[in-house]
């Protein structure tokens, strides 16, 4: 699929993240200006939250609750119906990423445990389990740089993008909403996984930076397609009233330690037509 059959939805903002699909707009990040916005089919945006914080991840609890991670201060906000922030829980230092909800109250949210902007060597990070009352604990390690990640239509699989060694790794989620059985779901090759999101045949699609493209990939590996894109592609989701649109978050990427990591205005939401419909979380 070639750029001609890509269309933008937004254009000129900055490094654009974490779109969710919730009711009937798209949700995302705009990390350079510290927003969240909803945006609906005719185009039209609404800030729904200033955080500055960089990630700057969401999602969206069973009740309806917006989660935000705040990495800055190391903790977890949710979004009042008011519009107001409030603590939902303290997660401690800073570097936290992604995060996921898995439909029955629990969230998951990664830690990078080095900071890339600054340089530092690398150090595998973790993923943390969340429950209802803010509890927070460890449930997985040694992923060396801990990136998108879904829950599968089921309920039974965390499913992360371990973006440096280039796979995607797959856990049992427990009764108790622990992990277990972690296994490599998919080898990618040279893939640069960032942002994940899964289909109603089990397949992931994953964003590529450096590849300036998304990909569908099935259990194993085998790649099912892929879309070439002029820019980096940082996350993507399945959304729309049948779940049959790829909306893709992508902007022209500079560099870790460059002042600004993507060029000014490069950031776009892109829509592609698809036909798996989306499953699972987010």
């Amino acid at each position: 699929m070639t750029m001609t059959e890509v269309t933008r939805v937004l254009t000129g903002r900055g490094l654009v993240e974490s779109p969710r699909w919730h009711g009937d707009r798209l949700y995302f990040s705009d990390w350079s200006a510290g927003e969240v916005v909803a945006v609906d089919a005719a185009g039209r945006c609404e800030v729904v939250a200033r955080v500055a914080s960089l990630p700057l991840c969401t999602a969206w609890l069973p009740d309806g609750g917006l989660l935000i991670v705040s990495s800055a201060d190391g903790r977890l906000l949710r979004r009042e119906p008011d519009g107001g922030l409030a603590r939902y829980a303290d997660l401690g230092a800073p570097g936290w990423n992604d995060i996921v909800a898995d439909g029955r109250g629990n969230t998951y949210v990664n830690r990078v445990a080095f900071d890339p902007m600054a340089g530092e060597d690398i150090k595998p990070g973790t993923v943390h389990l969340v429950t209802p009352d803010g509890a927070v604990r460890e449930v997985a390690d040694d992923i060396a740089f801990p990136n998108g990640m879904a829950v599968t239509a089921d309920g039974s699989t965390l499913i992360v993008a371990d973006s440096y060694r280039h796979r995607l790794l797959a856990f049992d989620i427990d009764p108790d909403g622990g992990l277990s059985a972690r296994r490599v779901w998919a080898d990618l090759g040279e893939g640069t996984p960032d942002g994940i999101c899964t289909d109603a045949e089990n397949a992931v699609w994953y964003a590529d930076v450096p590849g300036r493209c998304c990909v569908r990939v099935a259990e194993g590996g085998t790649v099912l397609r892929t879309v070439t894109l002029d820019r980096g592609a940082f996350a993507c989701a399945l959304g729309g009233p049948d779940r049959r649109t790829l909306y893709v978050t992508a902007a022209r990427w500079q560099g870790m330690t460059e002042a600004e990591m993507v060029a000014p205005g490069s950031g776009q939401v892109l829509a592609v037509p698809v036909e798996v419909p989306g499953a699972g979380l987010p």
